[in-house]
């Protein structure tokens, strides 16, 4: 365990401490992104913090690289490389659409292309398990389903960005309970010798954490669509390396695979959000890539919560989804049947607290 904590320390503290010389830059180079009555900041920010992101995750790679207890997964398979490769082609995409505002086959073609250096590198799906055993893909039918689960990976982290510090949170809760769950299975040896997922998964909490201190609100700097492409892209290459690629779990471990649910119920805010958003611009007749603000978030921010107070909001809501995985995966039925509800109470009346506030306060004037 020691090591992947000095690894994403490394990632952290490199993404901290490079964030403040990105955003020099980007303000030399004057990629900023203005206010506008289809976003919440109300003051110009740089953005492309996603370089920040890149540098930090380069640097807990080499980190492992020079600790030896990591270097199975740097001798026995390319998919280091091939995560480096992929990681380079998505923050460059998305740098681009940060500042010339791609059109979305460009940004979709883009992304296909990064999730297919992933599955050349050895990042796939090799098996999907059932209760009786498992099923071994072909490579005709493993790039498809690899390459939609990184897609829609991309996507959903790139749709949790809409408030400060809001990608950056969900996506460390995400990798961090899949970390404890991949690293986990590593232990009982059902990923064989090597695997890439739980370093790449604590290097995604590293990495996400360093860039935080400096995005959470007011955000000095926005990762943009290069730093949230990328953290997609991370993210759904720890899963597929964690589960789909698992030739050694057995059709006993299946249980084990529902985890497999714990970064894509994270992410259940921002899916939800988009079916929501697609069926509300579809029911007006208006594209569904038409922006405004009447997404999960800004109704938080509606129903009286401060902006931080929406994001923490949406981190509370994570964070019962990751523990709920976990949960459900490594402890005894009985334990949860009455813990889970009253959490699921607690956090609603969190959410509605201020409308409460306001309720009692009308009804009850002093």
């Amino acid at each position: 365990m020691i090591p992947y904590l000095i690894v994403g320390g490394v990632a952290a503290a490199i993404t901290y401490a490079t964030t403040p010389l990105v955003r020099w830059l980007v303000l030399k180079a004057g990629a900023i992104d203005y206010p506008h009555d289809r976003k919440v900041h109300a003051q110009p920010t740089p953005t492309l913090g996603g370089v920040a992101i890149l540098l930090g995750v380069i640097g807990g790679g080499v980190a492992a690289a020079s600790l030896p207890g990591f270097g199975p997964v740097f001798k026995l398979t390319s998919e280091p490389l091939g995560i480096a490769a992929a990681a380079l082609v998505i923050v460059v995409l998305g740098a681009v659409d940060d500042l010339k505002d791609l059109p979305v086959p460009v940004k979709v073609a883009g992304q296909v292309f990064a999730a297919g250096l992933l599955f050349l590198s050895g990042v796939k799906v090799r098996f999907i398990v059932t209760p009786d055993t498992p099923i071994s893909l072909s490579d005709d039918v493993s790039v498809i389903v690899t390459v939609t689960w990184i897609l829609v990976m991309i996507n959903a982290v790139n749709l949790a960005d809409g408030l400060d510090g809001l990608a950056a949170g969900v996506v460390a809760i995400a990798a961090a309970s899949f970390f404890v769950y991949v690293y986990e299975l590593f232990q009982t040896g059902a990923l064989g010798p090597g695997p890439s997922a739980p370093l790449v998964a604590i290097i995604v909490v590293g990495a996400s954490l360093g860039f935080l201190r400096h995005n959470f609100h007011p955000a000095r700097i926005f990762m943009g669509d290069s730093g949230a492409m990328l953290l997609g892209l991370l993210l759904g290459a720890a899963t597929v390396g964690g589960v789909g690629g698992a030739p050694f779990v057995t059709s006993s471990s299946f249980l084990l695979y529902v985890p497999l649910l714990i970064p894509l119920s994270v992410l259940a805010i921002p899916f939800l959000d988009a079916v929501l958003a697609i069926a509300r611009r579809t029911w007006r007749r208006q594209s569904i890539f038409l922006a405004d603000k009447e997404h999960l978030h800004h109704r938080l921010m509606d129903l009286g919560h401060g902006h931080r107070q929406a994001v923490v909001v949406m981190y509370v809501w994570s964070a019962l989804a990751a523990g709920a995985g976990l949960g459900f995966t490594f402890l005894e039925r009985s334990d949860l049947i009455f813990v889970f509800p009253l959490a699921v109470g607690a956090i609603v009346v969190y959410t509605l607290f201020p409308v409460l506030t306001k309720a009692i306060t009308e009804h009850f004037p002093h």
